[in-house]
């Protein structure tokens, strides 16, 4: 039986050949294989060597300065084919400084293109990124201008009449991947992993293309002691083991701790008053925007204001038995983490590949999704992808706001300074933000507007000040914050005067509460 060799992190390095294609696995700092990853960067500090790679990644992978943020040096990369880099400053650098060529794919797309390449198929067939920014009839995913000369990665092709997305298969020189338990035979598990993500088709995708697979590991146990059903990846498939000398440091749970077992099933944690939020503009936000829930509905949470509040303020309302919540990583239920912790929670009651994942956001769609936005125009397009000339990419925010029943985007007014203050039931805006995000045209278009209302899609844009509604005419006012002014507070700050509603309301005095619940599940229940 064929049995992979166990090598130390420089060992694993020196097997990188120059000009490469590199697949890794990983979201945030989750499954980041840093001893491999580091000692890749090491090298190439040292000696110039690997160089003129290209780096293959569905999500974003750093914390702002680990995971493949050891990739971004100028001359170590020539190409960079991802989801989002929102959390890797200096990769971002590198793109928006026309470094590097860059091209973003949705991230869902991604993971489930692993599927595809893995077996055989001509790559990823979709109606996700249509009349996006991802659309080669407008950007085809080239996030900086050297891009733009470079060969396409997509096409649109036509199946019974209809349009489709086709993402191109990449061919996979090595795969980098991470897991708990390795026995002496090779084979991997991702027990202590907190999301379960896309290891194995990754996997089965390079070796499709004769490429080779690079595991980082916990801990070493003797051959057949582990559980058939534990393993994620079996030994035969894996090339190489590195084991971790240092898993404080180099093969942490997440950004924040190195282990913790409510995050990956092992055990529950009883919730406590610290997962209760301060009342701020986010948690302002976030209160009104769950306004929007049924019974029985299942959820999305992306970035930003979203997984940042949304959880602790689902669980502080005593809701959780009322609606589910659910995050692109495979996550159903418990209380998310938000910021470089985006994509994990604890007391989550199933978790789900990442592709897997995916086929429900693509397929049937979540029944409301609750992404941040950077802007938005009169026809409803929103831009969340790119803003000035900061390449963030899509994350899972296109494949998501396709099919979901319901978008409601969560986004502070104006940016760059805002500051809000409460009193009582009322909203005060103490500084105003120097950025207008209403404009005439979006920077790009990360949510097509026009599309959405073709299929009648329901979406609304939620602000701390105001509330729109897309509309069969374009975006529509329909509520606005007690102690608010509609024409200096919110009209003056537009590019484009929206349709106001004739039934235009106050936003429910409720959400501005400082203190305790503030009647969602009562909400939710008249709602039946």
């Amino acid at each position: 039986m064929k049995k992979p060799t166990f090598i130390s992190g420089p060992e694993a390095a020196a097997l990188i050949k120059d000009d490469s294609t590199i697949a890794t696995i990983g979201m945030t700092l989750v499954s980041a294989s840093e001893t491999i990853l580091k000692a890749i960067e090491n090298r190439f500090l040292e000696t110039g060597s690997p160089h003129h790679l290209t780096l293959v990644h569905s999500c974003g992978q750093s914390d702002r300065d680990r995971g493949i943020q050891h990739f971004a040096h100028e001359g170590m990369l020539s190409r960079i084919i991802g989801g989002h880099w929102g959390l890797q400053p200096r990769m971002m650098e590198l793109i928006a400084g026309n470094k590097i060529e860059a091209y973003c794919i949705p991230q869902g797309q991604f993971a489930q293109l692993y599927r595809s390449m893995a077996g055989g198929e001509p790559g990823k067939i979709t109606k996700v990124g249509l009349g996006t920014f991802v659309d080669p009839r407008l950007e085809g995913g080239k996030m900086n201008e050297l891009t733009k000369a470079a060969p396409d990665i997509s096409d649109v092709i036509t199946i019974d009449g209809e349009e489709y997305m086709r993402y191109r298969p990449i061919p996979l020189d090595y795969c980098i991947i991470r897991g708990t338990y390795v026995d002496e035979d090779g084979n991997l598990t991702t027990d202590e992993e907190a999301m379960s993500l896309e290891v194995l088709p990754a996997v089965m995708a390079c070796k499709k293309f004769g490429g080779k697979v690079l595991a980082q590991a916990k801990y070493k146990v003797k051959s057949g002691t582990l559980h058939p059903k534990r393993v994620t990846v079996p030994g035969i498939f894996i090339d190489n083991v590195v084991m971790c000398p240092d898993p404080d440091t180099d093969h942490r749970q997440t950004h924040s701790f190195a282990f913790d077992p409510a995050y990956c099933g092992d055990i529950k944690v009883p919730n406590t008053e610290s997962d209760a939020l301060e009342l701020t503009l986010r948690k302002v936000i976030g209160r009104r925007a769950l306004m929007e829930l049924t019974p029985d509905d299942v959820l999305n949470v992306g970035t930003g204001i979203p997984n940042d509040v949304v959880g602790p303020i689902l669980n502080e309302e005593h809701v959780e038995d009322l609606v589910t919540l659910t995050v692109e990583s495979g996550i159903y239920g418990g209380i998310t983490l938000g910021g470089v912790d985006f994509g994990i929670a604890k007391n989550n009651f199933a978790l789900l590949r990442h592709d897997d994942q995916f086929d429900y956001y693509n397929g049937a769609g979540v029944d409301v999704t609750y992404m941040g936005a950077g802007q938005a125009d009169s026809a409803g397009n929103v831009n969340a992808t790119r803003l000035g000339p900061t390449p963030t990419g899509a994350g899972g925010f296109i494949d998501i706001t396709t099919n979901a029943k319901h978008v409601v985007f969560c986004s502070s007014f104006t940016a760059k300074g805002l500051k809000c203050s409460f009193d009582g039931n009322q909203l005060h805006i103490e500084q105003e933000g120097a950025l207008i995000k209403f404009v005439n045209t979006v920077q790009q278009i990360s949510y097509n507007g026009d599309i959405a209302r073709r299929k009648g899609q329901l979406m609304h844009y939620v602000t701390e000040r105001a509330v729109f509604e897309l509309c069969p005419d374009g975006l529509m006012l329909t509520e606005i914050a007690p102690g608010i002014d509609l024409q200096t507070q919110i009209l003056d700050l537009m590019e484009f005067k929206p349709l106001i509603s004739p039934q235009l309301t106050e936003m429910n005095p409720a959400i501005f509460r400082t203190d305790g619940p503030f009647g969602l599940r009562d909400i939710i229940n008249n709602k039946h």
